[in-house]
């Protein structure tokens, strides 16, 4: 279906600026109706890797082919994309009917087709996609998961033998994602498409047939989901993670030397076996388990508070309420009677659906939003007060669900300078705080570069370093990590605690309860515009049922754990949010210890 040979790209300079290698001497091939995923780091090369399948950027050196036919043959050019098909991160980027079946329409009546056929295309990608009932629907109203199988369903209509995925799921809630990827399975045996997906998540990544690990323009190496992510060092040192089963299992490995059989470690159920026969493996003499214990007794597995010697409160929402109005003249409801409070200097992590409430919410909190029914004060300056809106933005810095859209200048640098320089800072001050805000981000080599020829991570780094060179009193992050590599999540998260050492509060809108509950003081969750529940990530994680019920997931590690139950009978009273709190947690229990020492992330 798609061959590679020998080929390298290269973006070409701009005023002042020199040439970037993305790609460089890549050779493979992909075979017709198989699923392979392109994992790497932020900048890698991989969207330009995918870019080239279709013809959206030719080779500088080297030779592509789809389906047989030469990308740099203009005379081919529409054809591999009809026969190659790209779905983005970005939905909304790819949508412009105003209604559901006219943009699934849009396609193949660019193909020249009659209108009956056109229509029955169009019903049968609906009816694929499960948003048949949905036709009328204009897509603005749609949620995030349905927009996305909205630009699915566009791009099946014209009946392709190829569907490139770039890092189509990054922004959807658990339970969007699961749909999308069934939907992908089912379209690969079903359809016998061809896919080829760009993620970051590494559990998507266990679903294909073969994973290509991209570094620096190049093929690092590549190999069935087993053979590449039980070389978990390899991957690691790509900035990369490995599925948290699995990192538990070699953990567990390492302790207790006992052999494995890759195969059946790739999963979950397989991961739990290997480590449940690898425990029961483990004989400590009568002797040493009682030194042990005794030298233990005194550790306590309860996480340590952030230090703060000020815990004022510094948002106050109370009783808040908000409506949208549509073109109907109806109202769409997005907040029902919401109450809240924000300490000073403490991370709040906000989850919840797509569509539950959060990205309204957290614009209440800078005045994007005036509050219609209730009342938000932030920094003791009630929100209601349109003259208080325009001061407390020099003290609330807010990054949108899509920061891209937040760059604007000639280059990166000037950009993390807007901030800066509208506080009227001086020269020196604005340079000082430019180069923090990259330092942070690990962004300091592409200052004077465009923001709009970078990756969607790098673009997503330098809108949170523009956000942060402003140095508010408080933050207020939507889906800061999304499209972020593993190693760039959690440089950021690492980073952002250092903010709070120094008085800076966070507020924190994720769908990855994993990260959550590893970083967050508290957890607030929304569902349908209500509260559901807020409380420490040890409490609003101990009911499974409560995270079905609210569309969320139980962070891996602790789903892990809750299989061994039998062995870890003070489960409920341990937090464990990593794998290394997963085997301490083990490992103890079954040495007959308290479960202490945990290191909690």
């Amino acid at each position: 279906m798609i061959d590679f040979q020998n080929v390298s790209f290269t973006y070409g300079a701009m005023e002042g600026q020199y040439p970037v290698r993305a790609v460089s001497d890549v050779s493979f091939t992909i075979e017709r109706g198989t699923h392979v995923a392109l994992i790497g780091r932020n900048g890698s090369g991989k969207s330009t890797i995918a870019r080239l399948m279709n013809g959206l950027l030719l080779p500088d050196e080297g030779l592509v082919t789809m389906n047989g036919k030469r990308t740099d043959d203009d005379r081919n050019i529409y054809e591999i994309r009809r026969e190659c098909a790209m779905v983005f991160q970005n939905p909304d980027n790819q949508i412009i009917g105003t209604t559901v079946k006219d943009d699934v329409a849009f396609g193949p009546s660019n193909l020249g087709l009659s209108r009956d056929e056109i229509w029955a295309r169009v019903d049968a990608s609906l009816e694929l996609t499960g948003l048949f009932d949905l036709k009328e629907r204009a897509p603005h109203e749609l949620s995030g998961g349905q927009k996305q199988k909205l630009a699915i369903a566009s791009i099946l209509a014209m009946r392709p033998d190829c569907l490139v995925l770039d890092e189509a799921t990054a922004m959807l809630d658990p339970e969007a994602r699961h749909e999308v990827m069934a939907l992908v399975r089912r379209l690969k045996k079903e359809e016998k498409l061809t896919v080829v997906q760009i993620t970051h998540h590494m559990e998507e990544a266990l679903l294909a047939d073969l994973v290509y690990v991209i570094s620096d323009g190049r093929i690092a190496f590549y190999g069935t989901p087993a053979e590449v992510f039980n070389q978990v060092e390899r991957v690691k040192q790509k900035g990369l993670d490995v599925p948290t089963h699995l990192e538990i299992a070699h953990l567990i490995h390492q302790e207790t030397r006992v052999p494995f059989d890759s195969n059946e470690l790739i999963h979950f159920d397989g991961a739990v076996r290997y480590v449940r026969g690898a425990l029961n493996s483990i004989h400590i003499p009568q002797e040493e388990k009682l030194s042990q214990e005794a030298a233990m007794s005194d550790s306590s597995n309860e996480q340590v508070a952030r230090e703060s010697g000020d815990i004022s409160e510094v948002i106050k929402v109370v009783h808040l309420s908000y409506t949208y109005d549509t073109e109907g003249l109806s109202v769409l409801p997005a907040l029902d009677d919401v109450s809240l409070q924000v300490k000073r200097g403490e991370i709040l992590g906000l989850v919840g659906h797509t569509g539950s409430g959060k990205s309204t919410l957290i614009q209440h909190f800078n005045g994007l939003i005036r509050a219609k029914k209730g009342k938000v004060v932030v920094l003791d300056r009630d929100l209601s007060d349109k003259k208080q809106v325009s001061g407390i933005r020099r003290h609330v810095g807010l990054l949108f669900q899509y920061p891209e859209d937040q760059l604007f200048e000639e280059t990166v640098a000037l950009d993390i300078a807007f901030a800066p320089k509208q506080q009227k800072k001086r020269p020196d001050e604005v340079e000082r705080a430019v180069l923090r805000a990259a330092k942070r981000l690990g962004i300091t080599d592409i200052l004077d570069r465009s923001p709009f020829e970078l990756s969607g991570g790098q673009r997503r780094r330098v809108a949170i370093a523009g956000v942060l060179a402003a140095e508010t009193e408080i933050l207020i992050l939507d889906e800061p990590a999304a499209g972020l590599d593993p190693r760039g999540r959690d440089d950021l998260f690492r980073d952002l605690l250092t903010l709070t050492k120094e008085g800076v509060t966070l507020v924190i809108v994720s769908h990855d309860m994993e990260m959550m509950t590893r970083y967050s003081d508290r957890i607030l969750v929304m569902n349908e515009g209500k509260v559901a529940g807020v409380g420490t990530p040890f409490e609003i994680t101990q009911d499974e049922q409560f995270l079905k019920n609210v569309h969320l997931e139980t962070p891996p590690s602790k789903r892990f754990l809750d299989q061994f139950s039998d062995l870890v009978p003070q489960k409920e009273k341990i937090a464990c949010f990593c794998p290394l709190d997963v085997k301490n947690a083990l490992l103890n229990a079954v040495k007959g210890l308290s479960v202490g020492g945990i290191t909690h992330g």
